[in-house]
């Protein structure tokens, strides 16, 4: 299941890696993935639909727009039936 919630910056406005099953937007690229965890100083993402995962930095990685996350929620409903 892929919970579709965003990093939030800390007190000092850094920020913060996002948690596992967090829906982000690639800011280098502008690929939505799915946080799937973290290693060293990266986080590591996969499309939604599943498919090869790839490492963001942290900085680089955005909440989703309300279109983006909608989009890939439709991505996810279509894989779950054969579309």
């Amino acid at each position: 299941m892929v919970t579709m919630t965003a990093p939030t910056p800390d007190a000092d406005g850094q920020p913060v890696s996002p948690d596992a099953g967090a829906l982000v937007v690639d800011r280098r690229n502008g690929k939505v993935g799915v946080v799937m965890g973290h290693v060293g100083t990266y986080v590591q993402l996969r499309p939604p639909r599943g498919g090869r995962g790839w490492d963001v930095p942290p900085e680089d990685v955005r909440s989703p727009t309300p279109t983006e996350e909608l989009s890939a929620k439709v991505a996810v409903a279509n894989r779950r039936w054969g579309r």
